[in-house]
């Protein structure tokens, strides 16, 4: 069964960092690129970083600079770190498989898990 399980959120101030876990679990996660995705309150999902296979790393413009994504593949975990939060980066943020498709990226798996809260104060 196909599991990733999101941790590591919390309540920061302005400017505070955060470093989020996602821990893969029932298939070769070496084999796939992950991203992580974020849903603030009435908005959209939204892919804000994604790392493929190959480690190519990818962020949405409003996080670059900011956001570092990496993978450890013999830990079956994908991280994301969180610097200079903002509060528009509240939201409750998700991770799961990507798959390129016209030059985007889009979730593989149509289940998610339940994600972890990030919620960041002024």
């Amino acid at each position: 069964q196909i599991q990733l399980v999101e941790s590591g959120g919390g309540s920061v101030q302005s400017g505070g960092s955060l470093r989020l876990s996602c821990a893969a679990s029932g298939f070769s996660l070496e084999r796939y690129g992950i991203g992580w995705f974020r849903q603030a309150p009435g908005k959209e999902r939204e892919l804000v970083a994604r790392i493929t296979a190959g480690h190519s790393t990818g962020y949405t413009d409003s996080v670059k600079g900011r956001f570092t994504i990496s993978r450890d593949d013999p830990k079956t975990t994908v991280y994301l770190q969180m610097n200079s939060l903002k509060p528009e980066d509240t939201a409750v943020y998700y991770c799961n498989a990507v798959r390129l498709t016209s030059g985007d990226y889009y979730p593989l798996y149509n289940s998610w898990g339940q994600g972890i809260q990030v919620t960041v104060s002024s």
